[in-house]
């Protein structure tokens, strides 16, 4: 199975996905690829703990951006829920949230890293 197959399984609208890039599936891939370290790079779960959350509201925010324009719908649902608590002031919800989203997310990176190699 390919990457696009495996990302489609997940719950990804890789169609949408290379139409958003004009047809070129390849952009798409070094787009995936580039999400995929973005995701690696998020703070913690511990980061929702903290008092000042702006600079999280920040990275959540590009994150939900990036998840959105490549069409990894999962992820950008979730992202975009945990943004709006984030906004709300409800740390503690948005960490609930995210560490729901966790396990695919995982999937999805892994995904990515093991059609990369």
């Amino acid at each position: 199975m390919d990457l696009f197959e495996e990302l489609r399984e997940i719950g990804v609208d890789v169609d949408d996905g290379i139409d958003r890039v004009m047809g070129n599936a390849g952009l798409y891939r070094r787009m995936l690829v580039k999400l995929c370290e973005m995701l690696k790079n998020l703070p913690a779960e511990s980061a929702f703990d903290e008092d000042d959350i702006s600079v999280l509201i920040e990275k959540i925010h590009a994150v939900k951006g990036s998840t959105g324009n490549l069409s990894v719908t999962p992820l950008y649902i979730a992202y975009m829920e945990i943004l709006t608590l984030l906004r709300e002031n409800k740390p503690k919800r948005a960490k609930a949230v995210f560490e729901d989203i966790l396990p695919v997310q995982n999937k999805i990176i892994a995904c990515i890293e093991k059609c990369m190699q």
